[in-house]
């Protein structure tokens, strides 16, 4: 049966820098991964966006790299180098050959203690992050659904209640001040964490690092720290709302709070999700698309988040001439069955063989290895979690998956979004 068991070691620089090293002599470069213990859930509560603004902002220049110099050094190279942000981190990452891992490294230094924070930076990369709005959230067919989607299912103010990408009127609302003082609190050394994958020795791979990172000090403020909101409910009375919006086909989305990562039912609900919804061979699709024709997709995501709780959906695509409710009725009668009876030994060895190779498929290229690594460290504070990954999905038996779906997953426990097409 397959194992992993990548070596991890594990060095804190004197400026608070966490520093991870994962040697692999058989990796064709190095992948270089910085996260930062910043998202939206960081966000002010009047500065919507802001995480996310600075995932741009951190490629406008520093002290001894000129605006976009970052990028293109990289990929000069043949290396690739990108950013993302999440509601609980952001990162910053490039896999690069192995000599250009000291460049690589000194890049990330430079912005972090140098990053250009000025008029225009701000104001050009403010109408880049509302381009990409527009672009992807506002003027796009279902652009709204993920905000409808955390609206429904936390309350106001919670920190997972509005999508990272931030509102129209907070991104125009930031100012240099704002946007300095939210650079000072989270961008340090002591709020990041660093990994590195590939075939550099772990003291050579420190070395670099503390060469290249270990002079940058922290500003004298104090860090920021991450809000751990306490665990939400599961949901009561079925909250629901309906809207009708110009698309092409309705869609179906039911919601509930689950466990957070690292809690000890995370895999037991993944593989119940993966039983219900993953793959033309889990129970949805038979029921629903091939069996009683009800829909045309249908389909399961879990949101992955760290703090308190989670979000779990199921989403399916009603076909032409079918009701929503039927097809909702439909789901929460295999929702039914499996509480009741848990998946046959099938479908559990199906959903179990998926998910072990979506795993080892996030770990089989050094970049994704590095990332979930960080992950690891920074989310959970034990990067050895990946390679106990495989042995707690192998651990969950076919009464764990009724018992979670029961506890978690439960029919009563849902939030519900119809999305409509407006009627032409």
């Amino acid at each position: 049966m397959l194992e992993v068991h990548y070596p991890i070691a594990q060095r804190r620089l004197d400026n608070g820098l966490r520093v991870l090293a994962s040697h692999d002599p058989a990796a064709p470069g190095v992948a270089v991964n910085l996260w930062f213990t910043v998202g939206s859930a960081d966000d002010p509560a009047a500065g919507s966006g802001l995480a996310h603004l600075f995932e741009h902002l951190m490629f406008a220049g520093s002290a001894h790299v000129a605006p976009g110099e970052h990028l293109a050094l990289i990929q000069a190279l043949g290396g690739t180098v990108n950013a993302t942000t999440s509601f609980d981190r952001t990162n910053y990452f490039e896999t690069v050959p192995t000599h250009a891992a000291e460049l690589a490294l000194w890049l990330e230094a430079d912005r972090l203690a140098s990053l250009t924070l000025d008029r225009t930076s701000l104001d050009t990369q403010r109408e880049v992050v509302k381009e990409e709005k527009r672009q992807r959230y506002d003027n796009v067919p279902y652009g709204d659904q993920l905000e409808l989607l955390l609206g429904l299912n936390f309350p106001a103010g919670h920190p997972y209640a509005t999508p990272t990408i931030g509102s129209m009127d907070d991104l125009d609302a930031a100012t240099l001040d704002s946007v300095r003082a939210f650079h000072e609190a989270w961008y340090r050394p002591e709020t990041a964490s660093l990994v590195v994958v590939g075939p550099l020795p772990d003291e050579e791979v420190f070395a670099l690092a503390d060469r290249s990172l270990g002079a940058v000090r922290h500003p004298v403020g104090p860090p920021g720290v991450a809000g751990r909101p306490a665990p939400l409910p599961a949901h009561r009375g079925e909250p629901r709302r309906t809207v009708r919006r110009p698309v092409p086909a309705a869609m179906l989305h039911l919601g509930w709070r689950t466990p957070p990562l690292g809690h000890p039912d995370e895999a037991a609900v993944q593989v119940a999700l993966d039983v219900l919804g993953a793959g033309q061979a889990c129970r949805l699709h038979r029921r629903l698309v091939r069996d009683d024709g009800l829909a045309d997709t249908v389909g399961v995501m879990d949101f992955g988040l760290s703090r308190g709780s989670s979000l779990s959906t199921i989403t399916a695509r009603p076909r032409v001439g079918r009701d929503l409710g039927e097809l909702e009725a439909a789901i929460v009668e295999e929702l039914e069955r499996l509480r009741r009876d848990g998946p046959t030994t099938a479908e559990l060895d199906v959903a179990l063989a998926g998910a072990e190779r979506e795993w080892c498929a996030h770990l089989s290229t050094i970049d994704t290895r590095a990332d979930q690594l960080n992950e690891a460290a920074t989310l959970l504070g034990d990067a050895g979690a990946v390679n106990r990954w495989l042995s707690r999905l192998r651990a969950v038996r076919a009464a764990d998956v009724a018992r979670v779906t029961a506890s978690w997953l439960a029919p009563e426990a849902r939030a519900v979004l119809h999305y409509l097409a407006k009627e032409p």
